[in-house]
């Protein structure tokens, strides 16, 4: 008996030193020196607005240090005739003291699936990025485990098509991004947080497990040795707006906000001991938003008719400082980006953003900035 409870004892303080290590690991660890979290957002007002550097303001004003701007490519597609908005908007970034982002990525209509398509896909990227040379961070792709933005999902026999296409065009726009400045952060997935799986769906789709997982099969069996990018991307949105960003997916193949652990083994389990970077890499919360309701003084401001139930602004506002505080206590997390800095007027559109339309602020501005300020609660 006297053994069974020494062991039991040791059993135990072995369970509790484990516990506190993964307590602390979950904040960061109080002595771990892990770089800051930008919260930023997704937002291209200032690449059409008749004044950019009011946007960025508001942006800046709203707590945010960056802005995602995005490229989009098509067959044909011109860095020239799409530079000259990109370049007013990044201009406006800098003078507000707001880090520019580029995301470069394409509809399902112009998948760029065969060898032709893939190099002008990179040179379109490689070319924006060399004439805006105060962007440092590009982002790859947007969603490509969905059918709105990659076709074909599917293969023969219910194979993924989409993800090893993906590593391929990953592949190739990483090395010209690089050679243009091989400082450059080149950032992949940008996946979507849900998918089915289902080769027979009418819209089919890949869970962003799976797609990880397919994604590293590819690189493996390319004999890549090379990284295909410098930190992973991921789209955390909640199944609905009242779903709190609390809310983790142990059982199912979504990935939240509430799920880093479970992306950190997936990182792992796809790269880890390859060329590419899995369970150190840095990830990118690429986009995220809770739809609020318009308040009657506000609804002159907006269009059309809403498609779901939104949630309070006081709720966005409790939500988005959880987003902040889970990101920040998630250590190889760092950035999180919301979708957008200001609602869109259209009503079938999102009114995620932490300004209304006309630009006043939700709650969300302030608790957004008190969130930021205390970073990942300690002990």
């Amino acid at each position: 008996m006297g053994s069974q409870r020494t062991q039991a004892v040791r059993g135990l303080k072995l369970a509790l030193v484990a516990a506190a290590a993964l307590a602390l690991a979950a904040c960061g660890g109080a002595k771990q020196s892990t770089p800051p979290l930008a919260v930023g957002a997704v937002d291209d007002a200032a690449k059409w607005a008749p004044d950019p550097g009011a946007q960025m303001q508001l942006a800046r004003e709203s707590g945010l240090s960056a802005v995602a701007l995005s490229a989009v490519w098509q067959r044909g597609s011109s860095p020239a005739t799409d530079l000259p908005p990109l370049e007013r908007a990044v201009t406006a970034a800098v003078a507000a003291h707001v880090q520019p982002v580029l995301d470069v990525y394409q509809l399902s209509s112009s998948t760029p699936l065969d060898a032709p398509d893939r190099r002008a896909f990179a040179s379109y990227a490689a070319s924006l990025a060399r004439s805006l040379p105060d962007v440092h961070e590009v982002i790859v792709g947007n969603e490509p485990n969905l059918n709105l933005f990659w076709q074909p999902q599917f293969g023969p026999g219910g194979t993924d098509a989409a993800a090893p296409a993906y590593e391929a065009l990953l592949a190739e726009t990483y090395d010209a991004l690089k050679a243009v400045d091989s400082k450059l952060t080149v950032v992949g997935g940008s996946l979507s947080p849900r998918g089915g799986d289902n080769a027979a769906a009418k819209r089919p789709t890949h869970s962003p497990t799976r797609f990880i997982a397919d994604l590293g099969r590819a690189y493996r069996s390319s004999g890549r040795q090379l990284p295909l990018m410098d930190a992973f991307s991921l789209h955390v949105y909640g199944e609905s707006p009242r779903i709190p960003p609390t809310l983790a997916h142990p059982r199912t193949t979504s990935i939240g906000l509430a799920d880093y652990g479970k992306l950190v083994a997936l990182l792992g389990k796809a790269f880890d001991g390859t060329g590419q970077a899995g369970s150190k890499l840095p990830i990118v919360y690429g986009e995220y938003g809770v739809e609020t309701s318009v308040p009657a003084a506000k609804a002159g401001l907006y269009t059309g008719h809403e498609v779901v139930t939104p949630v309070d602004p006081q709720v966005q506002a409790r939500y988005y400082a959880e987003a902040v505080r889970l990101s920040a206590c998630s250590p190889t997390v760092r950035m999180l980006l919301f979708f957008h800095v200001t609602d869109e007027t259209r009503l079938e559109g999102l009114q995620s953003g932490l300004r209304y339309a006309d630009g006043t602020p939700k709650p969300s501005v302030d608790a957004v900035r008190q969130a930021e300020r205390r970073g990942c609660p300690q002990g």
